[in-house]
Order: structure tokens, then C-alpha cells, then sequence
């Protein structure tokens, strides 16, 4: 898993997909659902929309029946509390802070009694130490990742191939840093 802000955040997007179409098709139905034409809005970060938009997010949640608006509401809320705290990196946060962030954040889960929440809280806290890490350092394997991510996708593309040879050949040119985004297509 790349340790940083960008997993965590998709994590905590899918969770919040996942409450919103557990709910929907529970309580709805998969046609004319509304919930569902707000899901691009649900995985923005308040952070980046302007206030207005956020009120307006939050106004249509509640305008939705109960059994779906809060759950997804109370997802929305989570996402967001675990954003915050990954705000923090590269600040070097105070103890207290971070604490504070991350009480926020598991409580909002717990009181919750959503099991994507909880999944979402442990996973959370199984990579806590990483995560700390990055909070403090901004140190991240993401380049790690994306290098091993270009590898695997070479190799499926190459699958077939006769030689090994060519096929690790071509794994290091699209690996090698000269060649990322810098092909000739001649």
C-alpha cells in the first residue's frame, strides 16, 4: 500500500461510496436515486469546494429520507474528519493536534455503527505508524509505487512475449527516468 495522503483519501472515498450504495439499493433502489447524482460532490474535499457548495451538499443530504441522508451524511463527515487530519503533513503537527484529529475521526466511526466505518477505522489504524510517519516527515513511497505499478503494467502488456529478455528490456526503458513521458514517437 503507498503510504500518503492519496491512499487514505481513496479509501475513504470508497467507503463512502460503499455506505452510499448499500443504502440506496436497501432502502431505494438502483432508478432515479438522487444520492446517486451527488456522488461526485460526496467524494470532493469540502476542503477545496467553496462554502456555499458545501451547505448546498449538506442541505440535500437532509432533504433525502432519513434511512439514506445520514448514513451517508455521517460517512461524508468521517471522510472529511480523516482528511483533516492528513492536512496536517508537512506542518509538523503538534502532539495534541494530531491526537485531537484522530480521536475526532474514530469516534465519528464508532458512534457511526456503519461497518464500512469501522473497516475504514481499522484500516486506519493498522497503518497508523506509517501514516504518522508521513504526518511528521512528509516522506512518502509513492514514487516506489508508481515505479511498481509502470512495471506491472508493462508486464501485462508484454505478456506473450517469447523472450524474457525483451520483455525485462522493455520494463527497464519504461522505468528508467529519462524515458517516463519522454518517448519519441518516432
Amino acid at each position: 500500500m503507498e503510504l500518503g495522503v492519496r491512499p487514505e483519501r481513496i479509501k475513504a472515498n470508497q467507503t463512502l461510496t460503499e455506505v452510499r450504495r448499500r443504502v440506496t439499493v436497501t432502502h431505494r433502489g438502483r432508478k432515479g436515486n438522487r444520492e446517486g447524482e451527488l456522488r461526485n460532490r460526496l467524494t470532493r474535499s469540502a476542503a477545496r469546494m467553496r462554502g456555499e457548495h458545501v451547505d448546498a451538499l449538506l442541505d440535500e443530504l437532509s432533504n433525502l429520507p432519513r434511512v439514506i441522508g445520514a448514513p451517508i451524511t455521517v460517512a461524508w463527515n468521517a471522510k472529511e474528519d480523516l482528511l483533516d487530519l492528513l492536512a496536517t503533513a508537512r506542518t509538523r503537527p503538534d502532539r495534541e493536534q494530531g491526537r485531537d484529529l484522530l480521536y475526532r475521526f474514530y469516534r465519528r466511526c464508532a458512534d457511526a455503527d456503519l461497518p464500512e466505518l469501522q473497516r475504514l477505522a481499522t484500516t486506519v489504524e493498522t497503518w497508523w505508524p506509517e501514516i504518522l510517519a508521513f504526518l511528521h516527515t512528509g516522506i512518502t513511497n509513492a514514487g516506489s509505487e508508481d515505479t511498481n505499478r509502470v512495471i506491472k503494467t508493462i508486464a501485462r502488456d508484454a505478456y506473450g512475449f517469447r523472450n524474457p529478455g525483451n520483455q525485462r528490456l522493455r520494463t527497464r526503458c519504461a522505468t528508467t527516468r529519462r524515458a517516463r513521458g519522454h518517448l519519441d514517437a518516432r
